[in-house]
């Protein structure tokens, strides 16, 4: 199969990352410049990817367009793509519940392919090995797994139907999130009673336990702003299928006490709790 152009929208720390990964067996691998920060411009200069001026060349320029935007942006991202008549393969990678996918799948061109993707796992940069779950029309999904192979981006084919992929991360993320933001409440208890050092070292004894990990309060903190709309999206198919949201709608309310430390990699434990005992 001949190598095929991509495009990625637009390029986080997620997706410039995963987007030099599929460098590796494209003809070239996109981004737009324009409306973007110097943030996403750095990282795409970083991770190598061409840059081109406008939506509109982006989408005449590629076969295949990744989507990995904050998941309140993916429709109105998407919206922005039919505009153009896009008829490649589109992967909605966002972390987004099953419905929403669908919708964006219909948004789309009949002529477009949309694969339902999502991404488990940390950027793959250092060593990091993520998988990309997907779920679509058989040809495109194989496409897709030509793209990432012999990468540190693993693929992994959940089925045929469209919401599969997104379903399975959300579910994931609804633990793996909320499970953070516990430790943090239960940190942030303790030390608001000066017991802080002994539930440490209750904790030290379950090294399994996320409780035995204060340190990744802050860093907990500096990604709440994405983290509290995909927990958000976890509660509204928690909703869909007659199961209590409630749980994860507490945790995405905890996460908007961070909302203002956004990607602060400077943030201290201390700062981090100072903020969340705060309204």
């Amino acid at each position: 199969m001949d190598r095929q152009t991509v495009g990625v929208l637009h390029p986080g720390s997620m997706g410039a990352a995963v987007a030099a990964c599929a460098a590796t067996n494209a003809a070239a691998v996109l981004w737009c410049e324009a409306g973007r920060s110097t943030a996403s411009a750095a990282r795409a200069k970083q991770f190598g990817l061409r840059p081109v001026a406008t939506l509109t060349a982006l989408l005449q320029r590629s076969d295949i367009v990744i989507s990995l935007c904050p998941p309140a942006a993916a429709e109105d991202l998407a919206r922005e793509v039919a505009e153009h008549d896009f008829t490649g393969v589109y992967v909605e990678a966002n972390a987004i519940n099953p419905e929403r996918t669908r919708r964006i799948a219909d948004l789309l061109d009949p002529a477009a392919t949309v694969v339902d993707g999502g991404v488990v796992g940390s950027p793959p940069v250092h060593g990091k090995s993520p998988t990309l779950y997907l779920a679509g029309q058989v040809t495109a999904t194989e496409q897709i797994e030509t793209l990432f192979a012999d990468t540190a981006v693993r693929t992994k084919v959940l089925g045929t139907d469209v919401g599969q992929a997104s379903a399975l991360k959300l579910a994931y993320a609804s633990y793996q999130k909320a499970s953070r933001v516990l430790v943090a409440l239960a940190v942030g208890l303790a030390h608001e009673h000066g017991v802080d050092q002994e539930l440490m070292s209750v904790a030290s004894r379950r090294t399994d336990s996320y409780l035995a990990e204060p340190g990744y309060i802050a860093t907990t903190a500096a990604r709440a702003w994405r983290w509290g709309p995909e927990l958000e999206e976890a509660a509204d198919m928690l909703a869909d299928v007659g199961l209590p949201p409630e749980m994860l709608r507490a945790a995405a309310s905890t996460l908007a006490r961070w909302h203002d430390v956004k990607d602060d990699s400077e943030l201290t434990l201390a700062d981090a709790l100072a903020r969340l005992a705060q309204p």
